[in-house]
């Protein structure tokens, strides 16, 4: 069986939602905290490559983070990544990767192109 890991905020919905969809499949996989252990700088940009998306498209745009420190601002690639490191809350979840693969769990169900 594969081995699954998913960036995963227990008080989100969605994320409990995806989970539960990998768990229902009977998927081996290792549950990543993000906000309880923020990944370091190397690991979002490896995440982001492996989603195939700009950094800014994974930042949640509702936080009262982004509201009060990068709203109507232009960031690079890099000042996105360091915004994602420091205010962890901006990323959105659930990701879910499976070896060289990765997914939004926005629909939960997008989880099931890698199951």
């Amino acid at each position: 069986m594969k081995m699954i890991t998913i960036y995963h905020n227990p008080r989100c919905s969605k994320s409990r939602q995806t989970l539960g969809l990998i768990e229902e499949k009977g998927h081996d996989f290792v549950v990543k905290e993000y906000l309880k252990n923020v990944p370091s700088k190397e690991e979002l940009k490896q995440v982001v490559g492996l989603l195939g998306i700009k950094p800014e498209q994974l930042v949640r745009k509702g936080e009262p983070e982004f509201k009060e420190n990068f709203k109507g601002k232009n960031l690079s690639d890099d000042e996105w990544i360091d915004a994602m490191v420091r205010y962890p809350k901006l990323i959105e979840r659930p990701i879910v990767i499976d070896g060289d693969k990765a997914v939004l769990g926005r629909p939960p169900e997008n989880v099931l192109k890698l199951l």
